[in-house]
């Protein structure tokens, strides 16, 4: 009874798409932001070769900023695909 309840709210699968690729870019923008004011320490060792390019940020903090901005992305991609808008 449940596992047929479970598969009729089962949605079609999720195609990538660009509009996708945007909205893990912009949630990688937000988290990089929102890590930027936030971390204790950005450029903690090991640096990176071109710190001005990654916003100062070491090696620690530019790994956890991007996977926080593809858990953010995933989140709002899987979000608005429930909601049937993409």
């Amino acid at each position: 009874m449940f596992t047929s309840t479970l598969l009729a709210a089962a949605t079609t699968p999720l195609q990538w798409s660009p509009t996708v690729g945007l909205i893990i870019i912009i949630a990688n923008i937000i988290a990089i932001a929102f890590g930027k004011s936030t971390i204790k320490y950005p450029n903690a060792e090991p640096a990176l070769p071109s710190s001005n390019l990654f916003g100062g940020f070491g090696l620690p903090a530019l790994l956890a900023t991007t996977a926080f901005g593809h858990i953010l992305g995933v989140g709002a991609v899987l979000g608005l695909h429930n909601l049937g808008r993409i």
